[in-house]
């Protein structure tokens, strides 16, 4: 049980280095750009991946009527509450808790995290698809509907003469070692329980 119990806190600790690590990078890649342009997502921020890169999409972007990249966004004040109480439920339930509520954290966060992969899906597509109809280029599908410049979710994307990447970095993988974790203490704190009682 001891074991596990240590292994469960490690859990709830790992999810904090979101705020020491970007979570997603999308990168557009381009022959007039000779080094790609792209932007760290993070729990609470943008940050350019190089210099003056997001005000570089942004001034792209404008030609095409896409929204621009925000400073914030409503997610950067909620996530990282989110995240703060979900640790801290984790270390009370390592404290105090028995193995069975390993496996509710376990659970919750997997349904945080779904949301929060579901929430920036939708960003994403409002992001490529909400244009603006005064934009100054309009480009159209074959079969005449307005053409949207939605990054790829997760993976790479061709946008008219832009190679799009989307991947998750090191705070995702802490996110997610976290969360397999917290499973891996549950089935250590099951397995001692039935060791204990056979």
């Amino acid at each position: 049980m001891k074991k596990g119990r240590l292994m469960m806190f490690a859990a709830a600790l790992l999810p904090l280095l979101l705020f020491v690590f970007p979570l997603w990078k999308i990168t557009l890649e381009a022959p007039q750009y000779p080094t790609p342009l792209g932007m760290y997502i993070h729990i609470n921020d943008f940050t350019d991946a190089n210099p003056h890169d997001i005000k570089n999409i942004n001034l792209m972007n404008h030609y095409v009527g896409m929204k621009y990249i925000p400073d914030a966004i409503p997610e950067f004040k909620i996530f990282p509450i989110g995240i703060i109480l979900t640790s801290l439920i984790g270390l009370l339930i390592a404290w105090k808790g028995t193995y069975k509520w390993y496996l509710y954290w376990f659970l919750m966060m997997l349904l945080v995290s779904s949301a929060g992969l579901v929430d920036f899906y939708l960003w994403e597509h409002d992001y490529g698809h909400d244009l603006d109809p005064r934009a100054i280029m309009k480009f159209t599908n074959p079969d005449g509907s307005v053409m949207g410049f939605q990054p790829p979710f997760f993976g790479t994307k061709h946008i008219l003469n832009f190679t799009a990447h989307s991947y998750p970095q090191a705070g995702a993988y802490f996110l997610a070692a976290g969360i397999l974790l917290g499973f891996v203490a549950y089935r250590m704190g099951r397995r001692s329980k039935h060791k204990i009682t056979a």
